[in-house]
């Protein structure tokens, strides 16, 4: 195991009665808050005029951002920093799904530095080491960003997503309230279920390196559980039980416990770069991708087909076939068909009218974006250093056949 120090500083206050805590919350950092949200969900369930009473109540100057994306733009996380820098605004609240509070932690970081582009913090232009207090009260149980250091944003002008991230980031407090989740469609509790165990596959289960049993074994049983308790959500949407389950477990998959000690590759979240392209739900595009990101990997190299029979075995429940490539294919069989059959969402990029001749678009933007080029660019420095020409060449090399196997999988996924 590798030398790790964790340190989560995210106070949650977890059930149906805890938003009479928010202004105490609010009034530790000062007397103003801009308020992060999407589209009208929070006023439809009466959520947005309960909170707006509990700042107003407590004397607190409320600034509101709305219409943020289901991949926030950079453009969005500029406007809120602007409102932020002409009103001298002390926190940002972020309320809503994976996106809203990832907007938040942005605009929160965008505010304390000389630039009005988010864009220049995540392409390292301009240095970037504090932020406003960011609060969180996610709607949905999906990307954990509740309690995670971390944000990811769009630009669509490059047709890529990346981000930023630091400790700084993690939400100071979190509210999470099952019951905010109640009026979420099927479609988008499906979503956000799936991107729960995305992340759990990609922190340290479906990964190249050793697995160390105390953080390996809760993660297995984080994905059993929401094998088993996204279902209900989805058919009770008022399963108060199920809900509180999601809710939680989506906050455990990424509160940086599960990948302590380990070096996390988040392979699946690289790959899905197309969501922001074609402004597709983020696990969505997830559910689609990875049962052909697994068969791939099986046809390449059948040393994962042990850590695939694992998973049919102990999370999907299939019967033992008998040896582990069995066992490896009938896992991904059943992943294929929970995603189609329980979650009931597409399981083909076509499904979504995404054509070859959209995909050969999206993979022109992938040779172009930033977070391959960065990528190459980071490893040719170095090795240029140490072997000269050669190394160049080796490198390239090596960047063709990683964009020649993305090509493939998204192909498989048409």
């Amino acid at each position: 195991m590798n030398d790790f120090q964790f340190h989560n500083t995210t106070k949650v206050y977890f059930g149906k009665d805890q938003l009479g805590h928010l202004h105490e919350e609010v009034l530790k950092y000062g007397k103003s808050v801009l308020v992060v949200y999407g589209g009208g969900s929070i006023k439809k369930i009466g959520l947005y005029d309960k909170v707006k009473k509990e700042l107003k109540d407590n004397n607190i100057e409320v600034y509101e951002l709305a219409g943020v994306e289901p991949n926030p733009r950079h453009t969005t996380v500029n406007k809120g920093a602007k409102i932020c820098k002409e009103n001298n605004i002390t926190a940002v609240l972020g309320i809503g799904g994976g996106s809203t509070i990832d907007a938040s932690k942005a605009i929160a970081a965008l505010t304390l530095v000389d630039t009005d582009n988010i864009w220049d913090l995540v392409e390292k232009k301009v240095a970037w080491h504090d932020a406003l207090p960011v609060l969180a009260m996610p709607t949905i149980a999906s990307t954990g960003s509740e309690m995670d250091k971390s944000c990811v944003i769009a630009n669509v002008e490059k047709g890529v997503k990346s981000g930023i991230n630091g400790d700084i980031l993690r939400p100071r407090a979190s509210f999470l309230d099952p019951t905010n989740t109640f009026s979420v469609s099927p479609k988008q509790t499906a979503c956000g279920g799936f991107d729960i165990m995305a992340h759990l596959f990609d922190m340290n289960y479906f990964v190249n390196s050793d697995k160390y049993p105390l953080q390996f074994n809760v993660v297995e049983t984080l994905l059993r559980t929401v094998r088993q308790q996204l279902p209900i959500a989805v058919e009770e949407p008022e399963n108060y039980s199920a809900r509180a389950t999601m809710l939680w477990a989506a906050s455990w998959a990424l509160n940086s416990f599960c990948t302590s000690g380990y070096k996390t590759q988040a392979q699946l979240h690289a790959l899905e770069q197309f969501s922001s392209t074609y402004d597709m739900t983020h696990g969505l595009a997830l559910a689609i991708i990875t049962p052909k990101w697994m068969t791939y990997l099986l046809n390449k190299d059948e040393t994962v087909a042990r850590d695939f029979a694992r998973f049919g075995l102990n999370v999907m429940g299939i019967q033992d076939q008998g040896d582990d490539m069995a066992n490896a294919k009938a896992g991904i069989e059943a992943l294929q068909n929970f995603i189609k059959d329980e979650l009931h969402l597409p399981t083909t990029l076509s499904e979504m009218n995404i054509t070859d001749e959209k995909f050969d678009e999206l993979n022109d933007k992938l040779y172009k974006a930033n977070w391959k080029s960065g990528f190459l660019s980071g490893l040719m420095m170095p090795m240029m250093s140490f072997i000269g020409n050669f190394g160049y060449v080796a490198v390239c090399v090596v960047g063709a056949l990683l964009a020649l196997n993305c090509l493939n999988i998204y192909k498989m996924c048409l």
